[in-house]
């Protein structure tokens, strides 16, 4: 079973349809929509297992210009 995180993702101003658009061409991203309320951004993310999840988020996401602010849900249930 694979690992699924809900990713609340916070931009730099006039950052968001960018950092959209590269979040879109990563594989592991099932859905990412722009969204109103404090975050920008809400993303959820499948992987194999905990560690290749937590490498795309430190590793792949934090690089992403724009992206200011991350905060993982991870998902608890089936």
């Amino acid at each position: 079973m694979a690992t699924r995180a809900y990713i609340l993702i916070e931009t730099v101003v006039g950052k968001t349809t960018e950092v959209r658009a590269a979040l879109q061409k990563v594989s592991e991203m099932t859905s990412v929509d722009v969204v109103t309320g404090p975050y920008d951004i809400i993303a959820i993310a499948e992987a194999k297992d905990l560690p290749t999840l937590g490498n795309l988020v430190s590793g792949g996401m934090h690089n992403v210009p724009g992206i200011v602010k991350t905060v993982s849900c991870l998902a608890v249930g089936p």
